[in-house]
């Protein structure tokens, strides 16, 4: 039988990456699921040391996903796993570095992408991602709430077999801002973008106050929750699955997954990491392409 090929990027080498990719693959059970690529930097690493942050490590950790994007844009991957790695680092490097969804969207022209973040229960798709708290209210609008949501639909749908998606929106102030007497983006923004497309996705509700609505996606009542910004979904994921979130990349023109942790710097050489996020993220590629065959079959 067919098996997909999947590259692992090996992440920021002083951190966690390389150890979680090799438990990971250790396992038999996961081994088998694909044929796998390390991509891994070529060259020695200067000042290289398990948990110490390194700019050196920053462009090795870059050139890891360059060198993936261009496999993928020749036609010699089917989907992509990446580890974590240090933006600062790369930052530190002369590059502008956000994070990988944004970086992988820029390199593939994609327009339109969000994080779907998948763990235990639940699966959280946040509107804006890596900004500061303080700009959430200014980047929010209206469209980019539209986008997060029709992507969510579209992804349930498709790779999870889900025909009418539950989909709960969260307001963005504490009580969805008291009928704007607290803050009116709930009503300016909101609400506007669920009514504009509720026609479409019939299971669309909102908005509901983020410390209601996770508990009611916990209880089974969504199928996903679009948050507004990045720690007010995933505080409540990593909760319930801290050691076994993962990340989908959902709108870009290939597979990408990640595990939902970061590179670790404390526990990095130790030998003490646990793989089941990275695990996880493997699981999901392969699901995903497995999808995706049986329907251009």
């Amino acid at each position: 039988m067919k098996k997909p090929r999947i590259g692992i990027t090996l992440g920021d080498p002083a951190g966690i990456g390389p150890e979680v990719i090799e438990k990971a693959l250790q396992s038999p059970k996961i081994k088998c699921l694909a044929n796998f690529l390390i991509i891994k930097y070529p060259h020695p690493i200067k000042g290289f040391r398990p948990g110490v942050p390194n700019r050196e490590c920053g462009k090795a950790a870059l050139w890891c996903i360059d060198e993936a994007i261009k496999l993928i844009k020749n036609g010699k991957l089917d989907a992509l796993v990446t580890a974590p790695v240090n933006k600062a680092t790369i930052n530190s490097a002369g590059v502008d570095f956000v994070g990988h969804t944004e970086y992988l969207a820029e390199a593939t022209g994609t327009k339109e992408f969000a994080m779907m973040l998948c763990g235990g229960p639940l699966r959280v798709v946040p509107v804006t991602r890596h900004i500061a708290l303080r700009d959430v209210p200014k980047v929010l609008t209206q469209e980019l709430i539209e986008v997060s949501i029709r992507l969510t639909g579209r992804f349930l749908k498709t790779f999870f077999a889900i025909d009418f998606p539950r989909i709960g929106v969260c307001g963005l102030n504490p009580h969805c801002g008291e009928k704007g007497n607290l803050s009116k983006e709930e009503i300016e923004i909101i609400e506007p973008a669920i009514k504009r497309l509720k026609k479409n996705i019939r299971n669309l509700s909102g908005p509901v106050s983020a410390d209601v609505i996770f508990y009611k996606a916990y209880r089974g009542e969504y199928d996903a929750v679009i948050s507004m910004y990045h720690d007010q979904g995933l505080g409540p994921l990593k909760m319930l699955a801290f050691e076994k979130g993962f990340n989908v990349t959902i709108g870009l023109p290939f597979i990408r997954t990640s595990p939902d942790h970061g590179t670790a710097y404390d526990i990095a050489g130790k030998g003490t990491a646990n793989p089941t996020s990275i695990i996880e993220a493997i699981k999901m590629a392969v699901s995903i392409w497995k999808t995706s065959n049986r329907n251009v079959k």
